[in-house]
């Protein structure tokens, strides 16, 4: 729970996390990323929740697979970016960089994070310390550079170092434990990196998510949130793309 704002997560396919972002107040509840619609719908429904929105942060089948069903199901218009319209045949609604969307009294703003695709946005709730970014930021690890640059995701991370350590991240998909066993070979002597790892571990062996997870724990421990410029991040994004740890 969040100042009003409770968040579910919805395993979906082999290892993507769907959101459901309720607000008690108002009782609307938005779904970021759908994949799939029947887990969401299910789990919505579990939990007497009415989706009200649906919003996606960039075009790949594994985050708008499910759109057109959970639409059908419930009314809920799309949101996703204005850059990637022409990918998500579902949108019914366009935004950009600075645009604000609301769930209740809650607002997030849009931020443009190309990279992974060439128009990826994500989702900030400044009041309320949440992040919801898609694949541009996972626990210890980044989104590959599918669609753009590693001057452009390296631009993203520092936007990122500027949001609060408090901040929650709600990243897309389970891929922290192959992260975190890149992030020692980046950094073998980061202290906090080995500890973190532990918990990483003993959460998977047990079959449970690492994520949220939050900035102040990627600050210290996610090595393309630490790389200090454009090329050490571009070197460690294709160690990472050739890793097989």
């Amino acid at each position: 729970m969040a100042a009003g704002l409770e968040v579910a997560c919805v395993p979906v396919l082999s290892d993507n996390y769907v959101w459901l972002i309720h607000d008690a107040a108002s009782g609307e509840t938005v779904v970021i990323d759908p994949g799939e619609a029947a887990p969401v719908l299910a789990t919505a429904d579990a939990r007497g929740w009415r989706i009200s929105a649906i919003w996606n942060t960039h075009w790949h089948p594994d985050h708008t697979g499910g759109n057109a069903a959970v639409r059908e199901a419930t009314g809920a218009p799309i949101t996703g970016p204005a850059a990637e319209a022409g990918k998500i045949p579902t949108l019914d609604k366009k935004v950009a960089e600075g645009d604000r969307v609301r769930i209740g009294a809650h607002e997030a703003i849009v931020l443009e994070t190309p990279g992974h695709t060439a128009g990826h946005i994500v989702f900030h709730f400044a009041d309320d310390a949440l992040l919801f970014s898609g694949d541009t930021l996972f626990a210890m690890g980044c989104g590959r550079l599918f669609e753009g640059t590693a001057e452009q995701m390296f631009a993203n991370m520092r936007r990122f170092t500027g949001m609060a350590d408090a901040t929650i991240v709600y990243g897309a998909h389970e891929y922290t434990l192959g992260n975190g066993r890149y992030a020692l070979t980046a950094e073998p002597d980061n202290a906090a990196l080995r500890q973190r790892m532990v918990e990483v571990e003993r959460l998977r062996a047990a079959g449970e998510p690492t994520l949220p997870t939050n900035m102040g724990l990627e600050r210290a421990t996610n090595p393309f949130l630490r790389a200090q410029n454009s090329e050490e991040f571009a070197e460690r994004r294709a160690a990472k793309d050739a890793f097989r740890g």
